[in-house]
């Protein structure tokens, strides 16, 4: 008896052991402050954790480049990524160095539109005009941004050619057009936008569009870009609808996690998809076949095992 004693003390001090089951502990790369990653992914981490005991998500910021590396180089298990620069890295293609083979689906959440914003006294009418003008494109490494650099491309234009380029976050960049320091906000998220929102509490806002002939170039450098509408009346002021582009928000996982873990994850997100449109209504909705969406990214055996299951995916 005391032998027995002995060794389920000796075992609880291992790091890993936690009453006989086994310790997990995953780290998640959402995104920048002000944005709707960093929410859903904390709503999502408390759901794992509490399906799946001895699991430990640790929450982290990011972006969506930079999440797929993340996970491709191990610094993280899961992370929120963009169908467009996530295939981008399936592929090798810039801004990837290399294939990202270590990177594979988990589930598609909901869409993601390129937002440009600017304040309604701006002289700014298209991205003609932002020639010589402080722009605030998000920090580097990030989707938006690099969207950011193929626009001004389309249109003959380069970060060289504007006045100032601040790397920040949503919410700094709030402010800096707040304070008169950036003439316009460009980014990458859900609409409403809740930077955009806050924005539009003090200041009158504008969307700038993109004309048909400016996305089809985009889509030559992308194929994953997709034609979207912001209706009319999403924003305070703006009273028209706005013509961009878009992509998906996404979850990635690593492949050297375990077919079961997954399977389980999987499961937690599925079923609880309500809960999570509570965070981000654009997850209201949102079916098992529509997680199951093919972005062109190879799933994860353990995500593919669930969704044939439930009959996401045939």
């Amino acid at each position: 008896m005391k032998i027995i004693i002995f060794l389920m003390l000796w075992l609880m001090m291992i790091p890993g052991f936690v009453l006989g089951q086994e310790k997990i502990d995953l780290k998640m790369m959402t995104g920048p402050t002000g944005g709707s990653w960093i929410p859903l992914g904390g709503a999502i981490a408390e759901l794992i954790q509490k399906a799946i005991p001895g699991t430990n998500i640790s929450v982290l910021p990011g972006g969506g480049i930079a999440n797929v590396m993340g996970v491709e180089e191990g610094k993280a298990d899961i992370g929120f990524g963009n169908s467009s620069s996530s295939v981008d890295g399936w592929a090798g293609r810039p801004p990837f160095k290399a294939p990202t083979k270590n990177v594979r689906q988990l589930a598609n959440l909901y869409p993601q539109y390129f937002q440009m914003v600017v304040l309604d006294e701006s002289p700014i009418k298209s991205v003609a005009d932002l020639k010589g003008k402080a722009i605030s494109p998000g920090p580097k490494g990030h989707t938006g941004e690099l969207l950011a650099q193929q626009v001004l491309q389309v249109y003959g234009l380069s970060y060289k050619e504007m006045s100032k380029v601040h790397h920040v976050h949503y919410s700094d960049s709030v402010n800096l057009m707040k304070d008169g320091h950036a003439d316009a906000f460009i980014l990458g998220t859900t609409i409403p936008g809740s930077s955009i929102l806050d924005l539009a509490t003090t200041k009158k806002i504008r969307l700038l569009s993109l004309p048909d002939d400016k996305i089809k170039e985009l889509q030559k450098m992308n194929e994953g870009y997709i034609k979207r509408i912001i209706p009319a009346g999403t924003y305070p002021g703006v009273n028209y609808d706005v013509q961009t582009v878009g992509y998906f928000t996404h979850l990635v996982i690593s492949a050297k996690l375990s077919d079961d873990l997954v399977y389980k994850i999987t499961k937690v997100i599925s079923e609880n998809v309500a809960r999570l449109a509570d965070v981000v209504k654009d997850m209201k909705g949102v079916t098992a076949k529509d997680l199951a969406l093919d972005i062109g990214l190879p799933f994860h055996p353990g995500a593919l095992k669930y969704y044939k299951e439930v009959g996401a995916i045939k």
